[in-house]
């Protein structure tokens, strides 16, 4: 299950897609630029996000793991 940040990078990334390529039908290199920016940066957050999550799940894994007799 996605978190927060997750989806908000994943939705970073396509910002920056879809500006990459008004960039590149509107032959304005900074627009493209900028949504190249966009893009890592999405791949950034969501990166954090799935580490955070990952983290979450592997210290409710050690607490189950705690409370079994």
């Amino acid at each position: 299950m996605y978190n927060r940040d997750e989806a908000k990078g994943k939705a970073q990334e396509v910002k920056g897609r879809v500006k990459q390529a008004a960039g590149d039908l509107s032959d304005d290199p900074n627009l493209r630029a900028e949504g190249e920016a966009d893009e890592a940066s999405g791949k950034v957050q969501r990166g954090f996000g799935t580490a955070r999550r990952k983290v979450g799940d592997a210290i409710k894994d050690v607490g189950n793991a705690i409370k079994k007799p």
